[in-house]
């Protein structure tokens, strides 16, 4: 299997800037699915999985930012 690294040529945007984007989407994306699932170890009443999530969502959210910082300061505001 032949892995051709994509340089930004197919997409006219930086490997390194296409994945902080996509970083950025994962984290969100993660942030709203653990929403979900919060609510389902909750309604089971399961306290110790919905805290789990709770930080893992709180992960997300902080990588978000953190990404979303990087792109401003890289793209501006």
């Amino acid at each position: 299997m032949t892995h051709t690294a994509e340089t930004g040529e197919a997409t006219g945007t930086k490997d390194k800037d296409y994945n902080l984007v996509w970083y950025v989407e994962a984290c969100l994306s993660n942030a709203l699915r653990m929403e979900t699932y919060i609510q389902d170890a909750e309604r089971e009443n399961d306290t110790e999985v919905a805290e789990l999530f709770r930080k893992a969502q709180a992960d997300s959210r902080k990588g978000a930012e953190l990404g979303k910082q990087l792109l401003k300061a890289r793209f501006g505001s």
